[in-house]
């Protein structure tokens, strides 16, 4: 596993949280939680669960109606690094909007993103684990996220859908991520484009109306802040528990790489937590109590713990793959999930997986046989291998053009 490079590990595991990385459930209990505690420490208060994201929805519902949607794609597919031009030809309305949208806040702090590009190329390997494992399974017991994937265009091909949000983690850990040269900037606001399509197109959707009988409209402001916590305040919660060191610098500027994410994906900036402390109380309102099991969520899973034989990878098979959620999540989700006890592999991640951090952190050398450790490993490897596959051709963050199928 040493000799995995950080751009692999991080494509592997980045939002792939991403069985719906862009959704997430809003939450059932009245928002309570202060502006006070934001990024700009001030705000309008509004239940985030009646805000979307009235600039971009605009424009694209304007793109749709004229039946432009196509060709943006097409002319978008070119236009990817930061600091490249926009590409010519686009509608003068979008023209207008891309350019204000790629810039970064005024808030953003660069030395608190280099801190971050550190964290990322130190902890790759824990950070796949818990984008993957944690954060992807996590999405299908999110009610509203698992019905938004499960009856948008992204449940009808998952491995597709993987690659393409796999695309979002890998650049927000890159070493250039919002530098001109860098990605992060073009692909969030490709993403913020691909909300704005979900939100025009499923409202289309008799069966996803059907579902999702209290939502107006997909994907609002509290939905993507709840898929907001399933990713970093996710990942530090599991970090303390599986016992991998954080430093403080790396902690604050881990946090600060997803404050400017959360803004340049269309998340308002009174919405986004100054601190972990802050993200802390906000997560325990918003995701914590939302957590359930549905028929969407349960068939999204399925898929996932199937993905491993695509690639014929033994170490990712159902009972690996089912075992890891267990371990990760825990049994009330695993039982949510339907997924099985496993006596062999059960076992193996509930005693052997907090040995193999203190081995790979530094602090024992000994306790775990080798055979085990190299399981482990291999595990990590083999994953990598199933969501790197789909990521060998480019890839295109494109507007859907038609709901799914189901």
């Amino acid at each position: 596993m040493d000799d995995m490079n950080r751009r692999q590990l991080l494509r592997a595991g980045g939002v792939i949280g991403a069985v719906g990385a862009i959704v997430a459930a809003a939450p059932s209990t009245p928002w309570t939680w202060s502006p006070a505690w934001s990024v700009p420490g001030t705000g309008a208060g509004a239940d985030p669960k009646l805000v979307w994201d009235e600039e971009c929805d605009a424009v694209v519902a304007n793109l749709y109606a004229r039946g432009q949607v196509g060709a943006v794609n097409a002319l978008l597919r070119g236009w990817n690094r930061n600091g490249q031009p926009l590409p010519v030809g686009l509608p003068p309305e979008l023209h207008e909007f891309l350019t204000r949208a790629v810039q970064l806040p005024s808030w953003a702090d660069r030395s608190k993103l280099d801190a971050a590009v550190s964290f990322n190329e130190r902890r790759g390997t824990f950070l796949g684990l818990s984008y993957g494992f944690v954060s992807g399974m996590m999405s299908t017991v999110i009610p509203r996220e698992s019905r938004a994937v499960y009856y948008s265009r992204g449940g009808s091909n998952m491995k597709d859908r993987i690659a393409k949000t796999a695309k979002l983690g890998y650049d927000v850990g890159s070493l250039n991520a919002y530098r001109p040269e860098g990605e992060m900037a073009v692909t969030a606001v490709k993403t913020r484009l691909v909300h704005s399509a979900v939100r025009h197109l499923l409202p289309q959707s008799a069966h996803w109306k059907q579902s999702s009988p209290d939502e107006k409209y997909p994907i609002s402001q509290a939905d993507m802040m709840v898929t907001w916590h399933s990713l970093p305040t996710t990942t530090m919660r599991n970090f303390k528990k599986w016992g991998v060191a954080v430093s403080p610098a790396e902690s604050a500027g881990f946090l600060h790489s997803w404050q400017v994410t959360a803004h340049m994906l269309g998340i308002k900036d009174e919405y986004i937590p100054a601190t972990w402390t802050a993200a802390e109380s906000q997560a325990r309102q918003v995701l914590d109590p939302i957590l359930q099991p549905t028929m969407e969520g349960r068939a999204l899973a399925n898929m996932l713990l199937n993905l491993g034989m695509d690639l014929d990878l033994t170490l990712l098979s159902r009972p690996v793959l089912g075992s890891i959620t267990r371990f990760a999540l825990g049994d009330k989700i695993a039982d949510w999930l339907q997924i099985p006890r496993e006596p062999l592999w059960d076992p193996l991640f509930q005693g052997s997986f907090p040995i193999y951090v203190a081995v790979r952190e530094g602090a024992l050398n000994l306790g775990m046989p080798k055979e085990t450790y190299w399981t482990f490993d291999e595990i990590l490897r083999q994953f990598v291998l199933l969501y790197m596959n789909e990521l060998h051709l480019p890839i295109s963050i494109d507007m859907p053009m038609f709901n799914g199928a189901h």
